[in-house]
């Protein structure tokens, strides 16, 4: 290959990474703007969380090594071979979705849970409920993490920034968690018929001794989340682990997920000590915290509005909310949504038109009824 045939090869290389981690390009960029209106010096260093950090690295680390045994797929194809009909077939793949993102954060509930359903749906020639089945596992991706600290990583944030105590994190995510299971089972049963299928056992095995290592290891990443053990042993004990028994778990962890939090770090801070920002977001969110999150989240996603916004009030409870509930409406409105957006179109070409106008109808549907259910739970409470 000559040079000159090298060179397209490149670009369209650097083109396609940047296209993929658009969001932290974009809040790197946001970083630099704002280090000249706020020049970097000593208070820069309090920025950075790095216990959020950590607990973000290892419960991605031990997840990674579980993906690549299978061990939550196997689980998930058994659990489905249990039903023998359309509608609940369905239906547990939702659910299984919707726990997953509480246990291995929703962007990895979704890598591992998407290809089951594509599959069981093709196997049993269901190709029709594609589009329903994937928009609502992207739902249940986005409403299942929002009811533990490490199910989503704004939550990781928000419960390590503001040092909300467990119980009352959990209590504060409550009501709409509930009304998300409720809200995605009553449109299962409207949307999916109980016609009888059958899928097969399938030859993919797990790893029992590697399986056992990682649980252990993913028990510890929790103790970390919960405060339970000091984070500095995780990242100490987690990568040596990983080094030994699997080594490219290390390197598929999502480092540009890591990055992107340090760069809206950055932002967010800078934007924190400029007067006229701080007085305009303070007076916003002030008027109405869980409205103007939402919002926030439909425009700049929600991990980075859960990063900015929490700048400027200490009204932790509806920030926590309004960027939970947040990741539904529109596609950028979680960054988990692109990764579906993505699966259905590779396994779908042409049919991208179809899934988003689908796709926005049931998202801005939950968003509104869930928005107002949560505005008069606030007022009751």
């Amino acid at each position: 290959m000559t040079e000159t045939e090298q060179k397209p090869s490149v670009i369209k290389n650097i083109l396609h990474y940047v296209k993929k981690n658009a969001v932290m390009f974009i809040a790197l960029v946001a970083a630099l703007i704002t280090s000249f209106i706020v020049p970097p010096d000593k208070e820069y260093l309090g920025y950075f969380d790095l216990r959020t950090l950590t607990c973000l690295f290892c419960v991605l680390a031990v997840v990674c090594a579980l993906k690549n045994i299978k061990f939550f797929y196997m689980i998930a194809r058994k659990i489905v071979r249990f039903f023998k009909n359309t509608r609940m077939s369905i239906l547990v793949l939702i659910y299984i979705t919707f726990i997953g993102s509480m246990l291995i954060a929703n962007d990895m509930a979704l890598l591992t849970f998407l290809p089951l359903g594509h599959r069981v749906l093709v196997t049993t020639k269901k190709e029709k409920y594609m589009a329903f089945t994937f928009i609502m596992q992207n739902i249940a991706a986005n409403l299942g993490g929002m009811l533990t600290p490490f199910g989503n990583p704004q939550n990781l944030y928000l419960y390590s920034h503001f040092e909300i105590p467990t119980l009352e994190f959990m209590g504060i995510m409550a009501p709409a968690f509930c009304l998300s299971v409720a809200l995605m089972t009553v449109c299962c049963f409207i949307f999916v018929r109980p016609e009888p299928f059958e899928i097969g056992e399938g030859t993919t095995k797990s790893d029992p001794k590697k399986a056992a290592i990682y649980l252990v290891l993913f028990a510890l990443a929790i103790l970390i989340v919960f405060r339970g053990v000091p984070y500095i042993i995780g990242l100490i004990i987690i990568p040596i682990v990983l080094l030994i028994f699997d080594r490219k778990a290390l390197l598929e962890v999502d480092y540009p997920l890591l990055l992107t939090f340090v760069f809206f770090f950055i932002f967010a801070g800078n934007m924190g000590r400029i007067e006229a920002v701080r007085d305009l977001f303070s007076m916003l969110l002030g008027k109405n915290t869980l409205i103007f999150s939402v919002l926030s989240c439909q425009i700049i996603s929600n991990v980075p509005s859960a990063i900015m916004l929490s700048q400027f009030t200490n009204n932790y409870a509806d920030l926590l909310v309004g960027v939970n509930i947040g990741g539904t409406g529109t596609l950028i409105a979680s960054l988990a949504s692109l990764i579906t957006f993505r699966k259905y179109v590779s396994y779908n070409p042409g049919k991208a038109g179809y899934y988003l106008l689908r796709f926005t109808a049931f998202n801005f549907a939950f968003l509104i009824i869930l928005t107002v259910f949560s505005l008069v739970v606030g007022t009751l409470m």
